[in-house]
């Protein structure tokens, strides 16, 4: 290295560790927690758009550098095409498009909404249909990464604001999702495990639920392998352009999910083996302020301390954190109940619980030889083994969550990650015997899985007519469709949903306490009607329907039964027409509830599993 290299890379390292001293003091010390709020509510859409951008720019710069042109699309052989293009569509043809878990794909929505329309990160809780202009009236910072919404926004902005452009976005990154792994596996082994990664994925139930979803979970799953593709890329290549392409694919997984800053980790990893290799760093101008771009993730964490409900632990009772050890047991149970379920309840994929859980061993050893043998591995092989420690640490902070039971059914999703290191090490592994009578075996015991175990599941659809809240949002939706004229009033805790489908709502609270606003709409006849939402609970015993507390308006609004539904055992969701509102203050409020309120959720789960007895042994 020459003197002048010498001195730019040391002034290089020396801005490299300013900014990242800098990134620390603004993001952790210097604004308040309200002050990083506001700064992500009105800065986080301009730091996706320059990051995108960014992104994008230097992936182009890396392409150019290829020598790729478009005849990239002219691939010879085309049978790894076809089999993408196969996989996708068994992964989207199984399943109805719509919001699946609840509350995350409606914030989301929500979220890209005003970025859409006022380029805020707020999610908008109140929205009214002003003659004829939707305004969004009240909204708060919700504490979900916008990455994800950031891209629907972008959609909303090309094409028109539509709810169903999530569904867009998703169907798309299926494919991308299934060529990259297509190409992490042909950078491990070859064709054949680039083939095999493919079906192990394909055979997953839970990838294709997600896939029509209104989530981040493919997003997630797409950057966290784009990260390792271009890791790679840098590990051979070990330039500027390379290296920038790198962190900021990094960057943007941390801004997709949060435990996905964790792949941070393997990114430094990379880095510095590279910078070990060379005796020097490596280093861009765009890397040296790379550490700026971790700001919005540090100013939006700061939601968790402004607002300790997000950390949901009433979702849990009995929790007091949402991290520790001694969730780990337990959560381990069903972590083995979820991968090795066998009767299609949950969406797992057996062929690949038990080829990865066979691997994954393996696959540990593997990674640990890499890793202490370092200088002299392959770029991919250090790669691969780097980011393994991220899957790792990712498995074990979802154990340690107090809500991370692979098997309920909102949480599944979170064994994605998992699933995909599993591919991984399957893939890996055969790879060390590089026998081709195994690849053959392994891809047609993997297809076989598909037919045997994915498809017949997917068909009874067990594992989401189980979660019958995402349900009752499809059932909001094709009430939507039926009175498109949507100039009424939704009462509904779920206001967001209505919002962002561009009808006036607001929550259960706002008209308990701000009776007097719905009584002087009601009574000039803002609206042509105005609905109420709500839950209801049946007494086994007796038959008796009890509304949920925080759906309960009160005596003072006379409601009528529009429409009901009954999505679970000892629920009942009905729609209902608000008919006369009583003016002045509010009537005493109602008796003590029935005992079935005062249960505790294990009580009230008894109750639900003896009168699921009852039920099926009196069916006619």
């Amino acid at each position: 290295m020459s003197l002048t290299q010498l001195l730019k890379s040391e002034r290089r390292l020396l801005l490299l560790g300013l900014n990242s001293l800098l990134s620390v003091v603004l993001g952790f010390f210097t604004l308040t927690p309200d002050q990083s709020l506001q700064a992500v509510i009105y800065g986080g859409y301009w730091a996706m758009l320059v990051l995108t951008v960014l992104f994008v720019w230097f992936l182009f710069r890396i392409a150019r550098h290829d020598g790729l042109d478009w005849g990239v699309f002219r691939v010879t052989p085309r049978w790894p095409a076809l089999l993408v293009l196969i996989g996708g569509v068994v992964l989207l043809a199984h399943e109805t498009y719509g919001f699946k878990i609840l509350m995350d794909e409606a914030m989301l929505l929500g979220t890209s909404m005003t970025m859409h329309i006022d380029k805020t990160a707020l999610v908008p809780m109140r929205g009214n249909d002003l003659q004829g202009a939707f305004q969004l009236l009240a909204g708060q910072l919700d504490k979900r990464p916008l990455f994800q919404p950031f891209l629907v926004s972008l959609l909303h902005d090309l094409t028109g604001y539509r709810p169903e452009n999530v569904f867009v976005l998703n169907t798309a990154l299926t494919f991308v999702l299934l060529a990259l792994t297509y190409r992490v596996g042909f950078k491990v082994a070859g064709r054949p495990a680039g083939a095999l990664a493919v079906v192990l994925l394909t055979s997953l139930p839970l990838l294709a639920q997600n896939a029509t979803g209104g989530g981040f979970e493919i997003l997630n799953l797409v950057m966290i392998l784009a990260t390792l593709l271009l890791g790679m890329r840098f590990a051979e290549r070990r330039d500027g352009d390379s290296l920038t392409a790198f962190v900021l694919a990094g960057v943007l997984l941390a801004q997709t999910r949060y435990e996905s800053t964790l792949f941070l980790l393997p990114v430094a990893l990379v880095i510095f083996w590279v910078w070990l290799l060379e005796r020097r760093p490596v280093l861009s101008w765009s890397f040296v302020f790379s550490p700026l771009c971790l700001l919005p993730c540090a100013l939006h964490n700061k939601v968790f301390s402004v607002r300790a409900s997000s950390w949901e632990l009433a979702g849990q009772p009995g929790s007091d954190r949402p991290f520790s050890f001694s969730y780990v047991s337990e959560n381990v149970g069903h972590a083995l109940n979820f991968f090795f379920n066998a009767n299609g309840e949950q969406s797992n994929s057996l062929v690949l619980a038990v080829l990865g859980f066979v691997a994954l061993p393996f696959f540990l050893l593997w990674t640990i030889k890499t890793l202490r043998a370092a200088r002299t591995q392959s770029p991919v092989r250090f790669a691969l083994a780097a980011f393994a420690l991220g899957f790792a640490a990712h498995t074990g902070l979802m154990l340690c969550y107090f809500w991370g039971k692979f098997d309920d059914p909102v949480i599944r999703r979170l064994s994605l990650p998992l699933n995909l290191c599993l591919v991984l090490a399957a893939v890996t592994v055969a790879s060390e015997f590089a026998r081709a009578w195994l690849w053959r075996s392994l891809f047609l015991i993997s297809t076989a899985g598909i037919f045997a175990h994915a498809l017949p599941s997917m068909a009874r659809h067990g594992y989401s007519l189980e979660y019958f809240v995402g349900r009752e949002t499809e059932w909001r939706r094709e009430f939507i469709a039926a009175h498109p004229e949507r100039d009424y009033l939704f009462i509904d805790n779920s206001s967001i949903i209505w919002i962002t489908h561009l009808v006036s709502a607001t929550p259960v609270l706002q008209a308990v306490q701000h009776k007097e606003n719905i009584v002087f709409h009601f009574r000039n006849h803002s609206f042509t009607a105005i609905y109420v939402f709500q839950r209801f609970q049946v007494d086994p015993d007796t038959g008796r329907l009890t509304v949920a507390p925080d759906e309960d308006l009160g005596p003072d609004y006379e409601l009528q039964t529009v429409a009901e539904r009954r999505f679970s055992l000892l629920t009942l969701s009905r729609i209902s027409r608000v008919v006369s509102i009583r003016e002045g203050p509010t009537n005493p409020p109602r008796p003590p509830p029935p005992a079935i309120e005062k249960m505790s959720p294990a009580q009230l789960e008894e109750v639900r599993q003896a009168y699921f007895k009852k039920f099926i042994q009196r069916l006619p």
